[in-house]
């Protein structure tokens, strides 16, 4: 009996899980998302510090 020095269910070559398509909309996704929300953060930041200035 041969025994493989591979771990079970790994044998030859690895396969590609994702097509290219789907990791470029991911990542389109996630940039789109982080300039959103650091817009979102300005916006605040700067609502924020208007209203500080503005006499009560």
């Amino acid at each position: 009996m041969t025994v493989s020095s591979a771990a079970p269910g790994f044998r030859g070559h690895g396969k590609r899980v994702a097509s290219s398509q789907l990791i470029d909309a991911v990542v389109a996704t996630l940039a789109v998302s982080s300039f959103s929300l650091s817009i979102a953060i300005t916006i605040t930041l700067l609502s924020s510090s208007i209203s500080m200035a503005m006499p009560g």
